[in-house]
């Protein structure tokens, strides 16, 4: 028959109880029930085994087999003289002596690693550079459970012909946190509650959570496990033994430069992004003052289906997730491979923590950092993301905003990127968060164009689908994407629809060969960004940006001998007359709209061309005001489509941006008249601040068909 246990002792958070649940199907699969099942529900885990619950409290009291922990290499391990090591050594002495049978695995062990000391370093604790040698010959000695021990808390690092250990942060540096030690603390709770038995009646307790059991809670240390403290000693005991299933892993540097955080399941490098109370400084451990490197953050699955022991340790065996470029080695990579190609099977949820440090300088805490949801379905946007680390951009981007030298902007910038990125691989179907990463986007390039961080890189070229997967329908996102792609020309090849001379030059200093790069002048910490004549746009407001990209390339056309407005719409980024409408009637938030188009100019022109994928039409039928249009039609990049050309005054954008809307009105009226196009009105005014909106509405290109429907607006005697 098979019994179905509410384990309401074992939830996610904190992480001790998270691991008491793995504890518990391994202890009950190994030693009492091989076909017992586990899974989570809810914020509890469910055991289904053939005991019933008093057998399942009889097993723990009576008949459980503690694994063999230790740590000779460490703090009061108890293989030793001194004072310091007499709590454990007492320990091992009363397992040594005693009869009871639960403790024989636990006595060869012991007499196991004595031998091994003795042979490795004569008996005597070892010294730092005996550390390594010591481990290494454990790990070729011991064998059964208490190898499952020694793969969690330390792992081989191959260099070659040389092995190097190196340390999970899950135990500590090696089952030691500071002076203290993890194995004593096991050890402690070993004689408390299997030789001493002073804790039978919190057995409920650990398994059930059940309040109405008298003095359950002690004082147990259970360190970053579970850092309020209040825990028993079945507590830390069950967590350890549930711990031994996370084993490590040999690895080569060769893998990659991450291999220190491919040794443990699920265990990455720390990023600081992705949860409300996030800071850089989560990301290094200090030391005497020195920013050292961080002690990572590791992902805890969770899963909803029964699970046998053998599957749940496949699953922490096999933990590792995989982006195109590899194996995730840091918080960000580990969030975009699950969010986008999945993980192993059966995982539904992932409890993320990092170990931080807190209170004093020598303390870590497993600090839980949020969930993470393992989609049921990819989406296809996410493939988007990839952009982002092409060239290594997004590591760059870190390494520049962690320099001692960044500005403060920098870092707020990087970070608020990284924060609108975990947030988009959880909602990767939410418009306005992939419009959150446009916008941060355009911030970081913001900082870079004043001079720091530069040396990232401006952001890559981006795929066509990010226009889709950030198209909420608005008309602000519309412009922005019209204003974003346009160019003086387009190749006349059908097939080859490719800019000439993109709008993004404007914004930042790039290089003319090699435009997914900054121009710089200078070497080494001498670089500088290039100060051009060209770059008008700075992001501080919208209309000011519009009006200047307007005047520059009129500046530019004169000095080429052109009497046209060189801004032509790419293949199906246009913008329309209705949302020119909107736009004229203050209806809709211009400075948005720059701060979008200038993260959507790094989008690729050919790719583009070859697949454009244009936001949703705006249904509406509206017209700008009259006036508009004709000062529009006497700003053209070309001839009408039956082939009258409207020579271009720029004292008409000089005119509006000065607030003149009657002189531009009259200028546009005269062009329009020399083209044989008669309007309906003879003169007109607006207040400045609307005189200036026509005139950075100029910078949004429309199409011939668009022109020539102005045309007959105008004048209804056109053909």
């Amino acid at each position: 028959m098979i019994h179905i246990h509410d384990l309401n002792g074992c939830a996610p958070m904190p992480l001790a109880h998270y691991l008491k649940a793995l504890g518990i199907l391994r202890l009950v699969s190994e030693q009492a029930d091989q076909t017992a099942r586990g899974w989570w529900e809810g914020e509890r885990f469910r055991l289904a085994t053939t005991l019933d619950s008093v057998e399942l409290e009889n097993f723990f009291l009576e008949k459980y087999e503690p694994t063999p922990l230790f740590n000779p290499w460490g703090a009061r391990s108890g293989f030793y003289p001194g004072s310091s090591e007499s709590t454990a050594r007492s320990v091992l002495q009363a397992i040594e002596q005693s009869s009871d049978a639960r403790f024989s695995v636990y006595k060869q062990v012991v007499l196991a690693v004595r031998n091994t000391i003795n042979r490795t370093t004569t008996g005597t604790k070892p010294n730092n550079d005996q550390v390594d040698a010591l481990i290494l010959a454990l790990k070729s000695t011991i064998r059964g459970k208490s190898a499952l021990w020694l793969d969690t808390v330390a792992s081989v690092l191959c260099t070659g012909d040389d092995k190097e250990i190196v340390y999970p942060a899950l135990f500590g540096t090696g089952g030691s946190e500071g002076s203290g030690s993890y194995t004593s603390a096991y050890m402690s709770a070993i004689d408390d509650c299997l030789i001493k038995k002073k804790w039978n009646h919190a057995v409920k307790q650990l398994l059930y959570a059940d309040n109405n059991v008298s003095n359950c809670y002690g004082n147990q240390t259970m360190g970053h496990f579970m850092p309020s403290g209040a825990a028993t000693p079945w507590d830390l005991l069950i967590a350890f033994e549930g711990a031994c299933m996370l084993r490590s892993a040999v690895v080569t540097r060769s893998e990659t430069s991450g291999s220190r955080w491919l040794s443990s399941p699920f265990y990455v490098a720390p990023v600081a992004a992705g949860y409300i109370s996030n800071g850089q400084i989560d990301e290094y451990a200090l030391n005497k003052g020195k920013k050292m490197p961080g002690r990572g953050e590791q992902w805890f699955p969770i899963w909803r289906q029964p699970m046998t022991y053998g599957e749940t340790s496949r699953v922490f065996i096999e933990g590792r997730a995989v982006t195109k470029r590899g194996r995730a080695t840091d918080g960000w990579s580990m969030a975009t491979a699950v969010a986008a190609h999945g993980t192993v099977r059966g995982v539904q949820e992932f409890i993320r923590y990092g170990y931080l440090q807190r209170n004093n300088l020598a303390t870590h805490f497993a600090v839980p950092l949020g969930r993470f949801l393992v989609p049921d379905k990819v989406s296809p946007a996410l493939a988007c993301l990839d952009d982002l680390d092409r060239f290594h951009w997004l590591n760059h981007l870190r390494r520049e905003a962690r320099d001692k030298k960044a500005p403060a902007r920098l870092a707020v910038a990087e970070r608020n990127l990284t924060d609108a990125l975990f947030s988009i691989t959880q909602q990767p179907d939410n418009k306005s968060e992939w419009q959150a990463v446009l916008i941060a986007l355009a911030q970081v390039e913001g900082v870079m164009a004043t001079g720091s961080g530069f040396r990232a890189g401006p952001v890559p070229p981006l795929r066509p689908e990010w226009v889709m997967a950030a198209d909420d329908g608005s008309p602000e996102y519309r412009l922005a994407v019209a204003f974003a792609l346009q160019a003086a020309a387009f190749g006349k090849n059908e097939m080859k629809r490719w800019p000439i001379d993109p709008v993004r030059r404007h914004w930042l200093p790039l290089d003319e060969n090699k435009p997914w790069r900054f121009a710089v002048s200078g070497t080494g910490s001498q670089a500088r960004l290039e100060s051009r004549s060209d770059v008008v746009i700075f992001g501080r407001s919208g209309i000011d940006d519009a009006i200047a990209l307007v005047k520059r390339r009129l500046i530019e056309a004169a000095q080429k001998g052109w009497r046209r407005l060189p801004l032509t719409p790419a293949f199906k980024a246009y913008s329309t007359s209705a949302d020119l409408a909107h736009l004229l009637s203050g209806n809709l938030d211009i400075d948005r709209t720059m701060v979008l188009a200038r993260a959507i100019m790094s989008l690729d022109g050919k790719k583009w061309a070859a697949n454009p994928l244009p936001p949703k039409p705006n249904p509406e039928e509206a017209y700008p005001d009259d006036v508009w249009i004709a000062i529009r039609l006497a700003m053209l990049p070309w001839t009408l489509p039956d082939g009258r050309k409207i020579g271009i005054d720029p004292a008409i954008i000089r005119r509006l941006e000065s607030g003149d809307a009657a002189t531009a009105i009259e200028l546009a009226r005269r062009r329009l008249m020399a083209a044989g196009i008669i309007t309906t009105f003879h003169c007109g005014t607006v207040t400045t601040h609307v005189a200036r909106c026509w005139a950075a509405a100029l910078a949004f290109p429309i199409t011939q068909t668009t022109a020539a429907d102005f045309v007959r607006r105008l004048d209804p005697n056109a053909k």
